[in-house]
C-alpha cells in the first residue's frame, strides 16, 4: 500500500491545553479543515493532496478510533490500494461488519453487514484491509456498471509503477466466491474489464464508446513514429485506421507528469506527437473528459472520424 498519511495532521485528544473556541473559530475562517471528529489540517496541507489522498487519510483517522480487527473495504479499502475511482469519494470511512452486527455507524464510519472471505482479507497494522481484487468486486456490486468497470480496471492496470495490483485470476476468484446482491453486475464488469486502461476516465470512455453502438478499440496502441520515437494511443481501431484520444488538462497542469516542462511545451509537443501520428493513420479523434457527461458530443466525434455504429444519435 502505497498511502501513507499526512505526517501534519492536529489531533485534538494530543492537546489538551488548546482552546475549543479558538480551534473552532479557525475552522470557519477557512484555515484548516476538520477531516474526522476531533482531527484538523490545515487548509493548504489539505488542498495540496488529491481525493484519493484524502479519504486515504480519513481511514487512518477511523483506524485509530476502532478496536483492533475491523475490516476495511469498498472505497475505505481502494484509498489505502491508490484504486482510483470515478464520482466523488464518500464522506464516510466503509468497514465490514458480520451478520451479527458489530456496533453501529457514525458521522466517521460506515458499517456495513457483509461477511468477506477469508481469503479476500490482509493484515493491515492492528486491521485488517479487503486484497485488491475483492476489493473492486466490493465496488463493482454497490455501484453503477461504469463505476465498478473503472475501479477493475485500476486493480488490474498493467502500465502502474510496481506492477499490476492484481491478476486476472485474483479478479475472478474473488466473482466467483461472490455472495450477495449484485452478482450478475459483478459478472458483467469483470468480463468487460481491461488491464490495459490507462485511468479512470478511459475507462469511462470505453464503457460509453460500447453503449453508444461503436466497435471495441484496442487499448494503449504502439506506434514507431516517422521521426523516431514512440507513441502509444488511447484508442485505436485498426479497421478504420482511427486513432481515438481522450484530451485531459492533467498533462499540461500537474507538474509531476510535466516533468520540469512547462505547459506550452507540453502543448506543443503534444501537437508534434499528433502531427506525426496522422501521418501513419486515417484520422484522430481527439474529445475532452466533458464529452464523456454528453454522449451526443462523443457521437458527432467518433461517427465524424469515420466509425459505424448500430445506435442513433442519443438525445
Amino acid at each position: 500500500m502505497d498511502r501513507p498519511p499526512i505526517s501534519t495532521v492536529f489531533r485534538r485528544r494530543e492537546h489538551a491545553e488548546v482552546n475549543e473556541h479558538r480551534l473552532r473559530r479557525i475552522v470557519e475562517r477557512g484555515e484548516a479543515v476538520r477531516i474526522a471528529p476531533g482531527s484538523y489540517v490545515w487548509r493548504n496541507t489539505w488542498d495540496a493532496v488529491d481525493p484519493l489522498q484524502r479519504h486515504a487519510q480519513r481511514v487512518w483517522e477511523a483506524a485509530a478510533r476502532l478496536q483492533p480487527g475491523a475490516i476495511f473495504v469498498r472505497h475505505a479499502a481502494a484509498a489505502l490500494w491508490s484504486i482510483d475511482t470515478l464520482g466523488a469519494w464518500p464522506g464516510r470511512v466503509d468497514v465490514a461488519v458480520d451478520d451479527s452486527g458489530g456496533g453501529r455507524s457514525t458521522g466517521l464510519i460506515v458499517r456495513h453487514s457483509r461477511r468477506v472471505p477469508v481469503d479476500g482479507i490482509v493484515a493491515w497494522g492492528d486491521h485488517f484491509v479487503t486484497t485488491p481484487a475483492q476489493t473492486v468486486i466490493d465496488i463493482a456490486a454497490s455501484q453503477p456498471f461504469t463505476v465498478g468497470v473503472a475501479s477493475v480496471d485500476q486493480a488490474l492496470w498493467e502500465r502502474r509503477i510496481g506492477g499490476a495490483l492484481a491478476t486476472a485470476d485474483e479478479l475472478w476468484n474473488a466473482v466467483h466466491s461472490f455472495v450477495g446482491r449484485g452478482n450478475v453486475r459483478v459478472n458483467r464488469v469483470a468480463q468487460f474489464a481491461d488491464a490495459r486502461s490507462a485511468n479512470v476516465r478511459e475507462s469511462q470512455s470505453r464503457v460509453l464508446i460500447h453503449a453508444l453502438g461503436f466497435p471495441a478499440p484496442e487499448l494503449q496502441q504502439r506506434f514507431d513514429l516517422p521521426g523516431g520515437g514512440v507513441a502509444y494511443s488511447d484508442f485505436w481501431w485498426p479497421k478504420w485506421r482511427v486513432i481515438g484520444e481522450l484530451d485531459g488538462l492533467t498533462k499540461y497542469l500537474d507538474e509531476r507528469m510535466r516533468a520540469s516542462r512547462s505547459p506550452a511545451q507540453v502543448l506543443s509537443e503534444e501537437k508534434d506527437r499528433e502531427d506525426e501520428l496522422r501521418r501513419l493513420v486515417h484520422r484522430v479523434a481527439r474529445w475532452r473528459v466533458s464529452a464523456l457527461d454528453s454522449p451526443g458530443t462523443l457521437w458527432d466525434i467518433l461517427t465524424a472520424a469515420g466509425l459505424p455504429t448500430s445506435v442513433r444519435r442519443p438525445g
